[in-house]
């Protein structure tokens, strides 16, 4: 109507030859108007990023990352019209580490997703200079350690935990007191806590006890895995803990034919190699990814922080119900994992 009165009002005033250019430019105007409303009704509506460091078919770990955020975003959505609903994209990175930043980088120069969730110790420096690029994407970091940066929300797994309750159980285990950690590669988590730890818990437990440590050079090859699970075992290792991504695979071969024992970390894996797995410490990865996400969702994502959790708030746990494990580790040393995990559940802390 309005439009109608604009175009008769000025026909009288600027006659037929201007008329055309005074509608053709009122016309952009309406567009341009039309085009920006849309975009800002696009923005607001709630957009997620899963970047996969890896590949879920490999990594529990990862597949519990990408099922907690699935979870989180369809309760979210229950109910709710097309235009509210919050979208999700997952994006596998493949375990080639040096592609990771790209990867993101290519996720964050959409512009699509207001947040990318993930979940690597690595990951907080590789996203601090795409942040600079672009100062607008926001980081929800599983496993990491972050504070101060206001795009950045990290969490961590009390690794000390799960490493010594993983060395403590090797220590009892053991009877030629070797043991030996086979890791992807060496970074800050593994150098300053898994390793440490693992060696801290075996030594409590086993004072004899020495860890032989190796490194596969990446996150996949299995037969570099193998390889080097033979040569610790010819060196009379016989409890090995593997944290190598896909590489775990060749470890597993090679103590299921040397007759070696693995103690296992961040998932249930007896049932990977039911009589060579003896023990398995996990997180509780999905429980947390959902709970950030919704966190999120809720606008109530505390940017710039970093909190550790462990066994007292149930998100590190060592199994101890799983029959290969009743199975396979005598009594007595079942008894004294019981006490330990209590003993932490109320309180201890594994660093002293």
């Amino acid at each position: 109507k309005y439009f109608n009165i604009i175009v008769l009002y000025k026909t009288k005033l600027l006659g037929r030859k201007k008329m055309k250019k005074f509608v053709k430019n009122l016309l952009i105007i309406m567009a341009t108007t039309l085009l920006f409303s849309c975009a800002k009704q696009s923005n607001s509506q709630k957009s997620i990023a899963v970047f996969v460091p890896g590949i879920m078919d490999d990594s529990p770990t990862y597949a519990k990352l990408a099922n907690g955020v699935k979870q989180a975003v369809e309760e979210y959505n229950a109910n709710k019209d097309e235009n509210s609903k919050c979208n999700l994209f997952i994006m596998e990175a493949g375990t080639n580490q040096a592609e990771w930043s790209d990867k993101i980088i290519s996720l964050a120069s959409t512009g699509k997703y207001q947040v990318i969730i993930s979940s690597n110790p690595s990951l907080p420096d590789l996203v601090e200079p795409i942040i600079q690029q672009f100062p607008a994407q926001k980081f929800i970091l599983l496993d990491a350690e972050k504070e101060g940066n206001n795009n950045i929300n990290t969490v961590c797994y009390n690794q000390y935990e799960q490493a010594y309750l993983t060395g403590y159980i090797a220590g009892l285990m053991t009877k030629s007191n070797k043991l030996a950690l086979i890791a992807a590669q060496e970074y800050p988590v593994m150098n300053n806590v898994l390793l440490p730890y693992f060696e801290k818990g075996a030594q409590d437990a086993n004072s004899a006890t020495t860890v032989d440590f190796r490194i596969v050079g990446n996150w996949y090859d299995a037969t570099k895995g193998a390889e080097l699970t033979d040569a610790v075992i010819k060196n009379g290792v016989d409890v090995i803990l593997p944290i190598c991504g896909g590489a775990a695979a060749g470890v597993i071969s090679s103590a299921k034919n040397n007759n070696a024992k693995i103690t296992w970390f961040d998932d249930s894996g007896f049932s990977r190699a039911p009589d060579t797995i003896i023990s398995s410490t996990t997180n509780a990865q999905d429980k947390m990814a959902y709970e950030k996400t919704l966190e999120y969702l809720e606008g109530k994502t505390p940017w710039g922080t970093h909190k550790m959790v462990g066994v007292k708030e149930g998100f590190v746990d060592f199994v101890q119900d799983d029959e290969n494990y009743i199975k396979n580790v005598p009594a007595e040393i079942r008894e004294k994992m019981a006490a330990l995990v209590e003993e932490i559940h109320k309180g201890k802390d594994v660093r002293n």
